[in-house]
């Protein structure tokens, strides 16, 4: 990535969010929120959080992020939580009122979503969650995992090469894979370029299908499903946001879908390899709290990974598509 980081969060926030999931979309909502007060010895933290739309995988992050300082800090910590809603505007305008409110921290859950939390401050730590290249993200072209700045953080990135492989194994006599995606989420593009190189190492031929928006999201998938025998669908948050537009299209057209995580699969998916979004989302809470509490130095701070990924399958599709799943896939349920 060669672009500025300016002109990454106007080109590729701007674009991602704008997507405005028309249909898909949600509203901000606010739970809690004031200036922090505190002493040393009676310190209340106030944490603000601005989560790019509302999507299970998201709404999972979140959860476990709250979750982690609730176990650890009870009510000495408090949470000003904004839904962006997939509109460039709103999502820097929650960042700029955090910092206006001084507060203790700031997170941004998904990749634009940092990146309008980054823009926003060099001063108040900022925490990442379902980011998945934070080199992609903040225009770091030698990334060593430490950004060296008041940024870190839990990257969400599956192993690539493992997805490749579950595909092989789940759709051996397939020949034409289709990746469908936003065209303006960096995290996206990053995982497509990736993952076409260990497929076409499997014997594919990859074709890439992406929209703009959610309006775009029925035709594309469409093409898609027409010229693809399976269809993999990276950790996109506009397909997330959108499964259900995703699978009225795939579903008739018998056409499986592996996806990047088990939201997307649950939604349109036969399978995947996913982490849970809500550990994730924890193991950042606790990132937070050693910041906040035990004065850890973020600009040390490496960013973590998910510690576990889970082979999953949705038995119903499977069974309608005829996939023999092996047996170290575990059943997930789509309720």
């Amino acid at each position: 990535m060669k672009k500025t980081f300016k002109k990454l969060l106007s080109v590729a926030l701007a674009s991602t969010m704008v997507v405005g999931l028309a249909g898909c979309g949600n509203s901000a909502t606010t739970n809690g929120g004031s200036d922090s007060t505190a002493d040393k010895s009676g310190k209340t933290y106030t944490i603000g959080i601005c989560q790019l739309v509302q999507h299970e995988a998201l709404d999972a992050a979140t959860d476990g992020f709250k979750k982690a300082l609730k176990d650890k800090l009870g009510d000495k910590v408090k949470f000003d939580e904004q839904n962006a809603a997939g509109d460039a505007p709103t999502g820097s305008t929650i960042c700029t009122s955090f910092v206006t409110n001084n507060y203790d921290l700031i997170l941004g859950n998904a990749t634009a979503a940092l990146q309008a939390a980054v823009s926003s401050t060099d001063s108040i730590p900022v925490l990442g969650t379902s980011v998945t290249d934070y080199g992609t993200a903040l225009d770091i072209s030698d990334w060593n995992g430490v950004t060296g700045k008041n940024v870190s953080g839990t990257t969400d990135l599956a192993p690539l090469d493992q997805q490749a492989k579950c595909i092989k194994e789940l759709f051996p006599d397939a020949k034409n894979i289709g990746i469908i995606y936003c065209s303006s989420e960096p995290n996206s593009i990053y995982q497509s370029t990736t993952i076409t190189k260990y497929l076409e190492d499997e014997g594919y031929k990859i074709k890439e299908y992406t929209f703009a928006d959610s309006n775009d999201v029925a035709s594309v998938t469409k093409s898609a499903c027409d010229a693809s025998d399976v269809i993999y669908i990276p950790t996109d948050n506009t397909a997330a946001s959108c499964t259900e537009a995703i699978n009225n299209v795939a579903g008739p057209a018998k056409t499986p879908i592996f996806a990047g995580e088990e939201g997307i699969a649950k939604g349109c998916g036969v399978a995947t390899l996913s982490i849970s979004y809500y550990d994730l989302g924890y193991e950042t809470g606790e990132m937070a709290y050693d910041i906040l509490v035990n004065g850890a130095d973020i600009t040390k701070m490496e960013v973590k990974a998910a510690p576990k990924f889970t082979k999953e399958y949705i038995a119903d599709r499977a069974d309608d598509l005829k996939v023999t799943v092996p047996d170290d896939y575990e059943k997930l349920s789509t309720k």
